[in-house]
C-alpha cells in the first residue's frame, strides 16, 4: 500500500521502519531532517510539506506530540487538507477527542474519512509491531485499514463508530499509567526509608496485588541502573493527564485522585523535567525524602542516601 506518514519522533520512526520492512511504500515528512534522512535511507520517499504527502498518498498516518501540531499538520496552510489524493486519515497521536473531532469534521467536508487510532506500548512495541491500538471511526474505513494496523499493533480494539472515542480511551489509559507510576515511586521511596531494598520490594510487589505496569516494566527497566530511558517524555505524559482532566471537567465529572496526580506531573514540569523520560518522576519523590533507589545506592539494603 502507498502510504503517507507525518511525524517521525520516538514512535513515528520505528513505526515507519516497520511499515517499510513489511513492503509498504511510504512518503514521509517531518521538521526533523535527520529523521527524514534516516528513513529515506531505508527506502522511504520524502516530502517537503504535509500537503505534498496528501497529494502522493491515499492513506496518511500521523504521529504527533500535541493537539496544536495535529491541527497544523492536518488543517494548516500547507496541511493535509490541501492535498489532492488523500482519502483516509489515521491519527496515531494522543491529541484528545476535541482535536480529533475538529480535524475529522474538516476533512470529511473534503471527502476524507478519518479514524483515531492512538497507540500504547512504547518505543519497543512500536519497533516490534506489538502496540495496542484503540480505533474509533467509520467501520468501513476501519475494515479497509485493519490489515495495515495489524502490521504495527498486535492488540487492536475497535472502540466504536464515534470519532474521538479512541482518543478518550487512550487518555484514560494514560491517566492510569501516570497514577500508577507516581504511586509506585512514592511507595518504593517509603520502603527505602523503612530499610527495604528495591529488588526485594519489586519481587514481592510483582507477585502480589500491588503490581502494575509501572512495577513490572517501567521501574525495573529504568531505576536499578538509573537510566530513566523508557521512551516517553515527561512533557507528553503531563499533556495527556491534562487533556484527560479537561475532558472530565467539561463533563463535570469529579476526579479527586486525577487532579492530585496532575499536580505531581505539573510540578515535574516546573522543575525543568519536561524533556526527561517520564520514569524520572521518581526523582521528585527521592528528593523530597532524601533517599535514592538503584545503582547509586550501592546495595540493596535500603539505607538512606
Amino acid at each position: 500500500m502507498q502510504l503517507g506518514f507525518v511525524g517521525l519522533g520516538a514512535m513515528g520512526q520505528p513505526i515507519v521502519s516497520r511499515l517499510l520492512a513489511q513492503g509498504h511504500s511510504v512518503v514521509v515528512c517531518d521538521v526533523n531532517e535527520a529523521a527524514v534522512r534516516t528513513l529515506v535511507a531505508k527506502g522511504a520517499t520524502s516530502a517537503a510539506t504535509p500537503m505534498e504527502v496528501a497529494s502522493a498518498s491515499e492513506t496518511v498516518l500521523v504521529s504527533l506530540p500535541t493537539p496544536d501540531s495535529v491541527r497544523a499538520v492536518a488543517l494548516g496552510d500547507k496541511g493535509l487538507i490541501h492535498g489532492t489524493r488523500m482519502k483516509r486519515y489515521v491519527d496515531l497521536s494522543t491529541s484528545g477527542a476535541k482535536t480529533m473531532t475538529e480535524v475529522a469534521t474538516a476533512l470529511h467536508a473534503k471527502g476524507v474519512s478519518s479514524i483515531d487510532a492512538p497507540v500504547s506500548g512504547g518505543v519497543g512495541a512500536a519497533a516490534s509491531g506489538t502496540l495496542a491500538i484503540m480505533v474509533a471511526g467509520d467501520r468501513a474505513t476501519f475494515s479497509a485499514l485493519k490489515d495495515l494496523l495489524t502490521t504495527i499493533g498486535s492488540r487492536l480494539t475497535y472502540v466504536g463508530e464515534e470519532v474521538g472515542h479512541g482518543q478518550s480511551l487512550k487518555l484514560i489509559n494514560n491517566l492510569l499509567a501516570a497514577t500508577s507510576l507516581a504511586a509506585a515511586s512514592e511507595a518504593l521511596v517509603l520502603g527505602r526509608r523503612l530499610g527495604l531494598g528495591l529488588d526485594t520490594m519489586l519481587e514481592v510487589i510483582n507477585a502480589s496485588s500491588g503490581r502494575s505496569f509501572a512495577t513490572e516494566k517501567i521501574i525495573p527497566q529504568t531505576v536499578p541502573q538509573r537510566t530513566f530511558d523508557f521512551g516517553f517524555r515527561t512533557e507528553l505524559m503531563h499533556k495527556d493527564v491534562r487533556l484527560c482532566l479537561d475532558e472530565a471537567e467539561n463533563l463535570q465529572v469529579s476526579m479527586w485522585l486525577g487532579n492530585s496526580v496532575k499536580q505531581v506531573w505539573s510540578h515535574a514540569m516546573t522543575q525543568g523535567g519536561g524533556k526527561k523520560d517520564f520514569s524520572a518522576i521518581l526523582h521528585l519523590f527521592e528528593a523530597w525524602n532524601g533517599v535514592q533507589l538503584g545503582k547509586a545506592a550501592n546495595d540493596d539494603s535500603g539505607a538512606a542516601r
